[in-house]
């Protein structure tokens, strides 16, 4: 599949940093600025984005893995009712224009007690069944169709997943960038700042779970793994702890997640207690 972003007017929608071009970046350039020359984060505002994201979800949800009844979801667009209650995002490749990624948020409606969040649906955890300080529901969000294309996958040391790698030369400036993903994820802290989400849950393949924690981005488990798209751990975040924990143990991945502190300042009290090691042992 090859869907494109038209027009230029929302490059750096989100990313905020620098537009430089692949052959301006110098060997020693931040992970954030070389991460930016080759993609863009993108919020969904138009129907056009929208049906991007759709058509990718269809590629990867559908087509390439069988997660949801390909007939049921007409036009080769993937959508569900969750779809109304969340906030999308697109992942661009910038030389090409090609949407290679897509993740939405969906959000808490407190409105309406018969709509809740999916992971309800499959996990039972204490956290989840009633209103506490550690995941309150007014401030809790689902991560959800977290996916890459497969164009810009590539298969793990672990498993198939449909979150993806990028292989360059040692010359190349793309070396730097660990893991494509971190842009959807950035996408997700963009979208938290937007909604006044303080935590995030989520029903995750292992693999990027521990892919995550390598770079620095760390989940609680929510009781035993589940089986939904085959196996899935449900997971829960303070949103202040991981990225305070991030800026300790991988200060160039906090760069990329937050745009330097833009998108969600560092919180001083818990990145001085992850240095000293104090929440480290806690969790």
């Amino acid at each position: 599949m090859v869907s494109h972003v038209s027009g230029t007017a929302r490059a750096g929608a989100v990313s905020g940093a620098s537009q430089g071009t692949p052959d301006a970046v110098e060997k020693k350039q931040r992970l954030l600025d070389v991460y930016n020359s080759y993609f863009d984060s993108v919020p969904v505002e138009t129907d056009e984005e929208k049906h991007l994201a759709f058509r990718l979800r269809y590629e990867v949800y559908c087509v390439e893995n069988p997660f949801e009844d390909p007939s049921q979801n007409p036009d080769g667009i993937e959508t569900d009712p969750f779809d109304a209650y969340a906030l999308h995002s697109l992942l661009v490749h910038r030389p090409s224009k090609i949407v290679v990624g897509t993740v939405r948020l969906i959000l808490p409606r407190l409105d309406d007690p018969d709509v809740d969040l999916p992971i309800r649906t499959v996990c039972r955890h204490e956290l989840l069944d009633h209103d506490n300080p550690r995941l309150p529901r007014a401030k809790t969000a689902e991560i959800s169709r977290f996916a890459v294309s497969k164009s810009f996958r590539r298969r793990t040391s672990d498993d198939e997943t449909t979150v993806g790698g990028y292989f360059s030369e040692d010359s190349d400036p793309r070396r730097l960038i660990p893991n494509i993903s971190l842009g959807l994820m950035q996408s997700i802290v963009a979208m938290a700042a937007k909604s006044r989400i303080s935590h995030l849950c989520a029903v995750m393949e292992p693999t990027l779970l521990r892919l995550l924690a390598r770079l620095g981005i760390h989940f609680h488990n929510l009781g035993p793994r589940v089986q939904y798209h085959g196996t899935r751990q449900p997971c829960f975040s303070d949103l202040d702890e991981l990225l305070a924990r991030a800026w300790v143990e991988r200060r160039e991945v906090w760069e990329l997640l937050t745009c330097d502190g833009e998108l969600w300042p560092v919180n001083p009290r818990l990145a001085n207690a992850f240095q000293a090691g104090s929440l480290a042992r806690a969790h």
